[in-house]
């Protein structure tokens, strides 16, 4: 699946273009549309707070045990896994650290996306793939 980078914006130019892919998040009976930032550079998956609350989640400030790095390594984190399906793959369990924190992106990092995919980045044609991992 070859993807083009995008803009979360029409009034951003092209050099704020991203990879960002388009997926469905299910846990139990709750299924939502989401798109992912693909970010070889994040060591773990993100989930924002809306998108773990449209999940089902309920926040417990005592399960909150990960802790993050970079930008945001003031928030806590709960472990959440939800089935994740991307284009006409098979669908995958991914597990993410959820934050208390809105207005950021779902983030797809090495654990366990990079784990589960093969990735290909074609920065100068703007453009990017993704594969299930070989077996």
């Amino acid at each position: 699946m070859r993807l083009k980078y995008s803009t979360t914006s029409p009034a951003q130019n092209e050099f704020d273009s991203l990879p960002r892919l388009p997926l469905l998040l299910r846990r139990e009976n709750m299924e939502i549309e989401a798109v992912g930032l693909v970010d070889s550079g994040a060591t773990v998956n993100v989930l924002p707070y809306e998108l773990g609350l449209g999940l089902g989640e309920t926040w417990d400030d005592r399960r909150a045990i990960i802790q993050l790095a970079g930008n945001l390594s003031s928030q806590p984190a709960i472990p959440v896994s939800a089935i994740a399906q991307i284009g006409e793959f098979p669908p995958v369990e991914l597990l993410f650290a959820w934050v208390k924190r809105s207005n950021i992106p779902l983030i797809l990092g090495q654990t366990n996306f990079f784990l589960e995919f093969d990735v290909c980045f074609y920065r100068s044609k703007m453009e990017f793939e993704v594969k299930p991992k070989s077996p």
